[in-house]
């Protein structure tokens, strides 16, 4: 993490010590939070809508806080506490950690996308790590706060940090971009979240190429061929009045064979997916993931791997070994002998079509059964996306599909389009529906949970497991 004197942090702030004479403390870190602050640390007090940093400066100085920033138009700053005065106290956070990263020998690797990126991030740092030091995105530190946190967090012998980026409209991805400066930025995909704010998917694919805007001259765009709007938008970039792309090489990644990088022979154990990637010809690859989706997710992981120089073989260790963030299809195995795919991170249709396509092609089950909930902030069209959501389910492959919440009646509508009545039900009590489920689905089986974090499906899957054998 970032130790600097508080006169080199006044400088790489942009702001001014009210003590001169403690210029020559020593800060370790920084907090905004005097609840997981260190000593040594310094003090961040960050301001929002409810909140106010600055009233527990005192605080932070007597919990240990080296030294605290102090935005000017804030009145009564506290004597006896070491301050750097500044003019935001976010965007001298901002400053401070482009400023400590630029000291650094740190290559940078930005990750953004609709889904998948959380996953993408976990197997490319992993990737990495088998030969460089590695730092990546932690949590959910990947917005304007985020992730100027995670770069101060680098220390000074890392070599490559590997960003998440979110948003949740325009003008985020490309002011996280000129953040972090990557020399190579990988997009996933392009799927539905974020409609209800951005309108339509190419508005989406605007604003995850924005990811360019801070990319180094002669660096690498890593993105999904599948989806045709992203290079659908990629020309608008270079448009008078636009941000302007630099120069950059490309990879494509994805299902089919016209891109640089696609998958074969992929198959399914308990615990993971085998494949190959045509590029390393008869080498298998194996991630500690289920589905095909993740596998493609992989795929960029590799292209990074290649862009640092790795062979096939290398990164073929890294990926085997690859640790996610939990509850990204983590597969649980209740009392009574029944599997669970526990998938309740988040949920938007693009994730629904590859949760679904798993749980049609996983094998060695009786029966199949899903547990979907609602999938939020979709826009004027969430009806239709949950209905064509319970259409996509093969009535062939799928036993039953029990559903929860408002808009998941419209799953169940579409379910009805192919399924009988009584393989399709509704519940308003998530508890009960757990009950139903542990009665019906046994031993031999495999349940699929899945809906948007507001939903907390994982709740299913835990009451599931305390059911019994």
């Amino acid at each position: 993490m970032m130790k600097r004197t508080l006169a080199e942090i006044a400088v790489m702030a942009g702001g001014t010590l009210t003590d001169e004479s403690s210029g020559s403390l020593m800060a370790q870190g920084v907090s905004k939070d005097t609840r997981t602050l260190a000593p040594g640390n310094l003090y961040i007090p960050l301001i929002g809508e409810a909140f106010d940093g600055h009233r527990f400066v005192e605080a932070a100085s007597r919990q240990g806080a080296v030294g605290s920033f102090w935005q000017q138009d804030r009145p009564d700053a506290p004597e006896g506490v070491p301050l750097i005065l500044v003019d935001d106290t976010l965007a001298a956070l901002q400053r401070l950690a482009v400023n400590y990263k630029r000291q650094l020998h740190v290559r940078i690797v930005g990750i953004t996308g609709s889904n998948g990126k959380t996953t993408t991030k976990d197997m490319t740092a992993a990737v990495l790590q088998t030969s460089f030091r590695v730092h990546k995105t932690g949590g959910n530190y990947n917005n304007h706060i985020g992730l100027p946190l995670t770069l101060l967090q680098l220390s000074e012998d890392t070599e490559i940090a590997v960003l998440e980026m979110g948003m949740s409209g325009r003008g985020e991805i490309e002011f996280l971009s000129r953040l972090a400066e990557p020399e190579i930025a990988v997009i996933t995909n392009i799927g539905e979240a974020h409609l209800l704010q951005l309108g339509t998917r190419q508005e989406i694919a605007r604003a995850k190429t924005e990811i360019l805007a801070g990319l180094l001259p002669g660096g690498t765009l890593v993105y999904n061929g599948d989806e045709p709007l992203i290079e659908e938008v990629l020309p608008e970039l270079s448009e008078p009045g636009r941000m302007q792309a630099p120069s950059y090489g490309r990879v494509r990644f994805g299902h089919g064979a016209e891109n640089d990088l696609y998958p074969s022979d992929i198959r399914m154990d308990a615990k993971g997916t085998h494949y190959r990637i045509h590029e390393a010809g008869a080498r298998d690859f194996y991630i500690p993931l289920l589905g095909a989706h993740n596998v493609v997710n992989s795929l960029a992981a590799y292209a990074v791997g290649r862009h640092f120089g790795l062979d096939a073989e290398t990164i073929a260790r890294g990926l085997a070994g690859a640790a996610v963030t939990g509850m990204r299809i983590e597969v649980m195995h209740a009392p009574s002998g029944l599997t669970i795919f526990n998938d309740a991170y988040n949920a938007s249709p693009t994730a629904m079509r590859a949760a679904i396509a798993l749980l049609h092609e996983a094998e060695g089950f009786e029966r199949k059964f899903a547990v979907l909930g609602d999938m939020l902030e979709l826009g004027e069209n969430e009806a239709a996306f949950h209905r064509e959501v319970g259409e996509m389910l093969d009535p062939a492959k799928v036993e039953a599909v029990f559903v929860y919440g408002p808009l998941a009646v419209h799953i169940a509508e579409g379910a009805r389009t192919r399924f009988p009545d009584n393989r399709v039900r509704h519940f308003e009590d998530k508890e009960q529906l757990a009950h139903e489920l542990g009665r019906t689905a046994g031993a031999h089986d495999v349940v699929l949970i899945k809906g948007s974090r507001g939903m907390r499906m994982e709740q299913v899957a835990a009451w599931v497991m305390q059911l019994g054998g």
